[in-house]
């Protein structure tokens, strides 16, 4: 037993005691479910799977759409010291099959429409409506259940990020690095039980599990619950909300509503964005329709939240903000702009089962090399400029176009693909391919479509495909993305624009 008790679940146990009777969350259906009941659906879930065989440390796959139920799995796994293993839906069946195959699960816990990826895995379902296996064989077991105590080191999560050469890796999150952020958001943003969150996030990712969920359990505040993004739905509910989290496509969406403005938001306190870069644009156009100015903040799946604009004191566009307590933040190079590193209990404690893309990843003196360059301004805020590995985060989700390019030329008639992000209003970055045809063909756009449909989640699918004759390549012959980017860099800007 460990000498400190880091368990995340501890932590968020003092709300549940606290709110016992409170309303934790509401859905788009308008079901309520108080901090109690959540409480005891997780206890009943934790002694369900401990009695048929998972044991603490042991991983514990999900593959569900989001619900209520849901988040009881990744409570359950909390307090019973199981490691939780969130998995996209969208994902194709042989990225599945590596995910499960490398984290090696005691239990996957899956829609039941996406029961066969299993394999050989041992299997419960668990549905959209939140019913499924899962919830009637666990109906019978006690719903009280004590937490298990876990150290700081101790992994509570193993979220899987694929690598710029398509080969995911698992991300060992720990009870420490998720408490000590989880702590440090709800002093940073001001979290308070009289709160109500806007949760329209997937919860297979790190902003709508971690960050979010984490914000309002560590503060025993409440959650308006929409499964999904729906910007009718989202004007709708705003009105009983103080704080919304989102990615920049959301700000973008609620922008176009032409009766979306100020009276939907005049109990609003904050709007946070991250998970891509907020356009100048958005952050300008939704200050002069709102009067809010938008927080914008910068994290990592390895890292949680790094930096966040003050609650109180300047926003500044174009920037992430200032380092969060206790994270230090240092800029390699000789310029202005360099290599962002980052160090601080929020860190992950390395790649499961890759030790030595581990110790590639970090220096000798324990910062992480995020990949990212970014610059420091006079005042200490953070901005992030550019992707040392060329990553796409389209719609607040990360694409490597390795991964893409595989699948594109592989395909007759290809010469060879660069894939890139071309700013988008809507996505923030948009997936485009830009194909060279092999001499006396012509592949169209609809048949690189439909092989990235074959064998990509639908995120990673460009928006565009474009045909050049030639690729840009440096003296060493290495395809030049800048150029690329520059070239295509109006590929969706609007005519009005």
């Amino acid at each position: 037993m460990p000498d400190q008790d880091f368990n995340l679940y501890t932590y968020f146990q003092k709300q549940f005691t606290a709110q016992f009777d409170k309303e934790l969350l509401r859905t788009s259906t308008h079901k309520s479910f108080s901090y109690a009941e959540i409480d005891r659906q997780s206890a009943r879930i934790a002694n369900f799977l401990s009695a048929t065989g998972v044991y603490t440390g042991d991983r514990v796959s999900v593959l569900t759409a989001k619900s209520p139920q849901a988040m009881c799995v990744y409570l359950a796994c909390l307090r019973a010291g199981f490691v939780y293993q969130p998995l996209n839906p969208d994902s194709t069946a042989s990225e599945l099959a590596y995910f499960l195959g490398d984290a090696d699960p005691a239990v996957l816990i899956c829609d039941p429409a996406l029961a066969e990826v299993a394999g050989e895995t041992r299997f419960l379902t668990l549905d959209a409506d939140g019913q499924g296996s899962l919830i009637e064989e666990s109906a019978a077991a006690n719903d009280q259940f004590p937490t298990i105590p876990r150290g700081r080191d101790d992994l509570a999560a193993l979220p899987y990020s694929s690598g710029t050469t398509g080969t995911p890796k698992g991300i060992m999150l720990t009870h420490g690095n998720l408490l000590s952020n989880t702590v440090t958001l709800v002093e940073t943003w001001g979290f308070t039980e009289s709160d109500r969150l806007l949760h329209a996030l997937p919860i297979f990712h790190v902003h709508g599990l971690f960050v979010a969920i984490g914000c309002v359990l560590g503060s025993g505040a409440s959650m308006c619950w929409l499964a999904a993004f729906d910007a009718g739905q989202v004007c709708e509910r705003l009105p009983e909300c103080t704080v919304m989290m989102g990615v920049p496509t959301y700000y973008t969406r609620l922008l176009a509503i032409p009766e979306f403005g100020a009276d939907a938001c005049q109990d609003m306190r904050l709007f946070v964005s991250g998970s891509a870069p907020l356009r100048g644009a958005t952050f300008a156009g939704f200050e002069a329709r709102t009067g809010h100015r938008i927080l914008e903040r910068y994290g990592m799946t390895e890292t949680c939240m790094n930096t966040s604009n003050p609650l109180h004191g300047t926003r500044k566009p174009g920037t992430v903000g200032l380092p969060l307590a206790n994270v230090e933040i240092r800029i390699a190079g000789s310029n202005d702009i360099g290599d962002l590193q980052v160090r601080g209990p929020n860190v992950f404690a390395g790649y499961w089962k890759m030790p030595d893309k581990t110790a590639e990843d970090f220096t000798d003196d324990g910062y992480f090399v995020t990949g990212d360059l970014a610059k420091i301004d006079e005042d200490g805020y953070v901005s992030i400029v550019g992707r040392t590995k060329d990553l796409v985060i389209s719609g607040g989700l990360n694409v490597y176009p390795k991964e893409v390019e595989n699948v594109i030329d592989q395909m007759s008639g290809v010469r060879e693909s660069a894939v890139i992000g071309a700013p988008h209003p809507d996505f923030g970055e948009a997936v485009v391919a830009v194909v060279v045809p092999q001499p006396g063909t012509a592949p169209g756009e609809d048949e690189v479509l439909q092989a990235a449909r074959d064998h990509l989640a639908h995120y990673k699918i460009p928006k565009r495909v474009v045909f050049v004759d030639e690729l840009p390549r440096n003296s060493m012959g290495k395809v030049q993305k800048n150029s690329l980017r520059e070239t295509f860099q109006n590929l969706f800007k609007r005519p009005r624009e």
